[in-house]
């Protein structure tokens, strides 16, 4: 059985080594739980699919490694809590495609992935560390076009003041709807008579309501912790998923853990499963 809480359970029996491997990208991943392996450009890992299976499997990993408690900026995707995977395995991203064919993933078992950012931060003065699996809705509190749209809306706002023009609302949200979408910004252009070639690339740093490590904030993540980190609504949902924890952890070693609830400014209440490192 393949799953992210597979994953977590593997992370959980190897946490020492976990805390303590000089680049979070060194540590040996459990191979057989994947059907891909990238660096540097998102996914770092997505979970094997399990066809018919219950959980389905297919989860999307990104690493992050920080020596301080910010979490890095995200540059490549913003984080969002769901990803299609047809988005992942065209043009460029071919080899995510190719990886998974070739460990005989049936890719299109799965469209929508869900997205987990694993993170690992270590305070500079005291070498204490967390290390959070995050479900991908933490960060995801605004819509990510409308998060785009409004941001851009800024900007053209902010431009039409400081040039004295005014444009009616229906242009004003027809320039805004253009460039909503992340794929506007990530392509590369080629000017005609141009040397080079331009890329608008969009960067999204997390604020203090987002940063999991943040102990004023959410003081439930203790340091030197392993943390699992899932959205506690709806009801259903997140009974289900502690379902499939039950099923990837033995009863000794959930009992070993932490159970705590934290609540996010913007998108409410999170389960998070801790164990010391």
């Amino acid at each position: 059985m393949y799953s992210i809480y597979h994953f977590f359970a593997h992370l959980y029996r190897n946490r020492n080594r976990l805390e303590w491997v000089p680049k979070l990208e060194d540590f040996p991943f459990d191979i057989e739980l994947l059907s891909y392996k990238g660096r540097g450009k998102f996914p770092d890992f997505a979970i094997r699919v399990n066809p018919g299976g219950d959980p389905s499997g297919g989860e999307l990993i990104e690493a992050k490694d920080s020596k301080s408690y910010v979490v890095p900026s995200f540059n490549s995707t913003i984080p969002t809590g769901y990803k299609s995977i047809e988005s992942l395995i065209q043009g460029r991203s071919s080899v995510v495609r190719e990886q998974m064919e070739e460990i005989g993933d049936d890719i299109y078992a799965v469209p929508l992935r869900e997205v987990y950012y694993l993170l690992r931060g270590k305070d500079p003065k005291t070498s204490n560390t967390k290390i959070c699996l995050v479900h991908g809705s933490f960060f995801e509190t605004v819509n990510v076009e409308e998060l785009i749209r409004k941001a851009f809306g800024q900007v053209l706002d902010e431009r039409l003041e400081a040039e004295d023009h005014a444009i009616s609302s229906e242009l004003h949200d027809l320039m805004l709807r253009i460039f909503s979408k992340q794929d506007s910004f990530s392509k590369v252009r080629h000017v005609e008579n141009a040397s080079i070639k331009l890329r608008f690339r969009i960067m999204t740093e997390v604020k203090k309501e987002g940063n999991v490590f943040n102990s004023k904030v959410y003081p439930g993540i203790r340091e030197n912790t392993l943390n699992f980190i899932i959205p506690n609504y709806p009801a259903d949902d997140i009974a289900q998923r502690k379902l499939y924890i039950r099923q990837a952890l033995s009863a000794s070693e959930l009992s070993e853990g932490m159970n705590t609830i934290i609540t996010h400014p913007f998108n409410g209440d999170f389960f998070v499963l801790s164990y010391a490192l």
